[in-house]
């Protein structure tokens, strides 16, 4: 596992930084979300979705466990699960099919226990003050390593 720890000054920041995930991602790739309520893990999403060339708002998935959105060469599967109260609920949803033929997105990947795949981008969203964010990128994986490599700020 390697990863890259990043710094946001903003909302604006965040969604960038997500445009530069989006832009090197495939179908089949996952994309896990975590950090507090308010955190920005929607707003990566939307930059994920805005990197896909994806021209629909990427909402919030809080009442809905999973949108769809379609860009111009691939899909992306935006789920929530902060709502769901068992991993089982997840093994339903079958979110690894869902994957092999788009991008998933899920933002509180915690509430599945094991039930995320073993190989993934991890993305931890802090609070460095009341705008800023302390974005954490861990690649589980070496498709995932290499998109860590690609994003590291360049020296």
């Amino acid at each position: 596992m390697s990863g890259v720890r990043l710094h946001s000054r903003g909302p604006s920041g965040t969604r960038r930084f997500g445009e530069r995930i989006g832009r090197l991602l495939r179908a089949g790739d996952v994309v896990l979300l975590s950090g507090e309520l308010g955190a920005g893990k929607t707003v990566l999403a939307q930059g994920v979705g805005r990197g896909m060339g994806i021209e629909d708002q990427i909402k919030s998935s809080s009442f809905v466990i999973m949108n769809e959105y379609q860009g111009p060469a691939l899909r992306l599967y935006h789920a929530d699960l902060y709502r769901l109260e068992d991993p089982e609920q997840v093994a339903e949803l079958a979110l690894d099919e869902l994957a092999a033929s788009g991008v998933l997105c899920i933002e509180w990947p915690e509430r599945a226990g094991a039930e995320m795949p073993p190989e993934h981008l991890r993305i931890v969203l802090a609070y460095d003050g009341a705008k800023a964010r302390e974005i954490d990128v861990i690649a589980s994986g070496e498709r995932y390593e290499a998109i860590v490599r690609k994003l590291r700020p360049r020296r």
